[in-house]
């Protein structure tokens, strides 16, 4: 499988050494600071979470962090973007099923939660 060589968000990622992943319990290489999403579709894989009511596949879609379709489970934390996430040694990567909801004790999350439940009127207000 070919490697992506340019993200449209991150520029050409620079090659940094070689690493070690691990993709379901399969040990994988992959370069250190390439979007994990990178080093996956270099070793074929194309999957990388199931939907939750059809257990559709899914996989890099926009490949610039704003769907979904390319979060997994990384080192025991569900929805990590790996289109955006930089690989480092020794990660573990996994199949996620479906899109875990919001850990609301997460800062960023709190931030996304009230930002929604503001509207887009209180949006447009603070502009």
């Amino acid at each position: 499988m070919s490697r992506i060589v340019e993200h449209p968000i991150l520029g050409a990622p620079s090659k940094g050494s070689r690493v070690v992943f691990t993709y379901d319990g399969v040990e994988m290489e992959g370069y250190e600071g390439e979007p994990i999403a990178m080093a996956l579709k270099a070793a074929g894989v194309e999957v990388h979470r199931f939907t939750a009511k059809r257990h559709e596949p899914r996989g890099i879609f926009c490949a610039i962090g704003r769907c979904t379709d390319c979060v997994m489970v990384v080192d025991g934390k569900p929805n990590v973007r790996t289109c955006m996430t930089p690989l480092v040694a020794g990660m573990d990567v996994r199949t996620q099923d479906g899109v875990a909801p919001l850990d609301l004790d997460d800062p960023r999350a709190k931030a996304l939660a009230a930002e929604a439940a503001a509207g887009p009127a209180a949006v447009k207000e603070a502009e």
